[in-house]
């Protein structure tokens, strides 16, 4: 409210009086409705005079140089609120043309830190970030009672002279990923299956290590029983284990001889093999 043309408060809405005869004035802000701005684009049928240029400013607003000297077509939207009334109509001259020459300059300052690959794909996000954070606090700076509630990337673009190449390029990188992501299954898939086998080929061999070492344990002891038996009673055990080894010999061979050592006429007996082939020899003939 405005007496006598000097700021004297701000009141909420309902129903006040004011002193007629333009001793009171009232300017009416509308601190409860968001407002946007559009940079390189329009909506048709804005209420706001200040939420785009004309047509043929759009392209010089898009227009803008990333960091690594290429160029970007960048399109975005502002949208605010009005917290200090006071200091959106008095301490500035225009508030609205302010907040959009604050917002393009930080805008090219925040694109102008990155590559185009980080502007056009993956670095959209910190870019909306870092411009709301950085134009809250120009805002601020400047005082035109203005809070930003959001900075928001719309279309971005390479410049249409080299669109398509881009899209070329941008197609091979997601063939690239996609082919990557495949092997990494691939990878995923084969190396668990790897890890199961070598630990069942190591289960398997340690299994074959405890029984080798049984056996090898059991044999020992058995030896050892059958050497403390032979030196309480050697001759016994001898005869035992020579029986016992007869016993698991001879079953296995086809033609036994077997010889009387009383009959035998020497020291080494021999078996007249001549003699008993004669007969199948005299048949053969």
């Amino acid at each position: 409210m405005l007496r006598f043309g000097r700021f004297t408060g701000t009141q909420p809405s309902g129903l006040h009086f004011k002193i007629p005869l333009g001793v009171d004035r009232v300017l009416v802000v509308p601190v409860r409705r968001q407002l946007k701005q559009e940079f390189g684009f329009g909506t048709a049928g804005a209420s706001n005079p200040w939420q785009s240029t004309s047509r043929d400013d759009w392209g010089d607003e898009k227009s803008m140089v990333t960091g690594d000297l290429n160029a970007a077509l960048v399109e975005w939207v502002v949208q605010y609120r009005i917290d200090k009334p006071e200091h959106y109509l008095f301490k500035v001259r225009n508030a609205d043309a302010t907040l959009r020459d604050a917002s393009e300059s930080v805008m090219r300052e925040v694109v102008g830190d990155r590559t185009v690959d980080e502007v056009i794909t993956v670095g959209r996000q910190e870019i909306e970030d870092e411009a709301l954070q950085k134009l809250q606090q120009l805002a601020e700076s400047y005082e035109i009672g203005i809070k930003i509630d959001q900075v928001q990337l719309k279309n971005v673009n390479p410049p249409e002279r080299v669109q398509a190449s881009f899209n070329e390029v941008n197609q091979a990188q997601q063939e690239r990923e996609r082919a990557i992501n495949i092997a990494n299954g691939e990878y995923n898939k084969a190396i668990p299956r790897a890890r199961g086998e070598a630990e069942q080929r190591i289960s398997a061999a340690e299994g074959y290590e405890r029984q080798r070492i049984n056996e090898a344990e059991g044999d020992a002891f058995a030896f050892n029983a059958k050497l403390a038996a032979y030196l309480q009673a050697p001759e016994v055990t001898r005869l035992r284990l020579y029986l016992e080894t007869m016993a698991d010999v001879l079953p296995r061979v086809r033609d036994k001889v077997i010889l009387d050592d009383t009959t035998a006429g020497g020291m080494l007996p021999l078996l007249d093999l001549d003699r008993l082939r004669s007969p199948a020899a005299g048949d053969g003939q």
